[in-house]
């Protein structure tokens, strides 16, 4: 199968090439420099003679997209919208890597694939109006949405927490936001999973199994440095004001993915383990 993969140097982006090279499969990796996915001739001329195109270019700035939606808006919904177009042109299908700011975040049980969008946040905005986008313009497109992520390619919450354990005697992490810390490379995995499996047409959430808060995930990445997880206090949201608001929760189902025939990723605190030498020591 041949793949084309923009925002190819992001976090996600990287580990996505990597295995899909290690799985011998013919993948082109564009990054920013490459494809600008706003620029309609371009995204028209580069989009070509391939099976798949997964959209990992996106506006992750999630503080930042409060003052500048509608520069968010361009790349994260304006820029999908032609790459599908594109792809759906070229007869190739589209995968949206899309996330779970499309929530409220206030639900008490993992939100299904087809739980209604009601984004919070500007930059939760701007995706859900990607997903709109893309389903509009390529009808066979698979939407992916994720969380929490971490990997060895990028900034992330656990490697900045264990910077910050490295640093300090104890550290502060909020108990009242849950979630499903994910690894970028199991992300990686289940897309190709995915589009191997020819999934059907939809929606499917790309997030380790279980939840935790991110006390607790914290708690874990301190264990891994070899120090005492009870260097890890505990405190809430009101402490860390920010000006977009996060989601207090933000577990997904995974009803579509064992639908289509595809295991989801494992649980999320032994693939944390599993991951934990590769993005520690990156």
């Amino acid at each position: 199968m041949r793949w084309m993969v923009t925002g190819a140097a992001g976090m996600l982006g990287q580990d996505l090439v990597r295995l899909l090279r290690e799985r011998g499969e013919d993948v082109t990796p564009l990054g920013r420099d490459g494809l600008d996915i706003t620029d309609p001739t371009l995204v028209a001329e580069v989009v070509r003679d391939v099976d798949t195109v997964v959209n990992c270019a996106a506006w992750t700035a999630v503080d930042d997209a409060e003052d500048a939606e509608p520069a968010a808006f361009r790349l994260n919904a304006v820029g999908p919208q032609l790459v599908a177009r594109a792809a759906a042109a070229a007869g190739a299908r589209t995968v949206q890597v899309s996330t779970d700011y499309v929530f409220d975040g206030v639900a008490s049980a993992p939100y299904p694939a087809d739980a209604p969008m009601a984004p919070a946040s500007a930059y939760g905005r701007t995706k859900a109006a990607g997903e709109w986008a893309v389903r509009a313009e390529d009808p066979r497109a698979l939407i992916v949405r994720t969380a929490w992520l971490y990997g060895a390619g990028g900034s992330c919450f656990p490697r900045t927490m264990a910077r910050l354990a490295r640093e300090r005697d104890s550290l502060s992490v909020v108990t009242d936001q849950v979630g499903q810390p994910t690894w970028t490379l199991d992300v990686a995995d289940l897309v190709h999973r995915l589009g191997t499996a020819d999934a059907a047409p939809g929606t499917y959430h790309a997030t380790s199994s279980g939840q935790v808060s991110w006390h607790g995930f914290t708690r874990l990445v301190v264990e891994a440095l070899g120090k005492d997880p009870a260097m890890v206090g505990e405190t809430s949201s009101d402490a860390f004001p920010a000006k977009a608001p996060r989601p207090a929760y933000s577990v997904l189902g995974h009803e579509t993915v064992r639908a289509a025939g595809v295991e989801p990723i494992g649980d999320w605190a032994d693939r944390w383990r599993a991951a934990a030498p590769e993005v520690l020591g990156a």
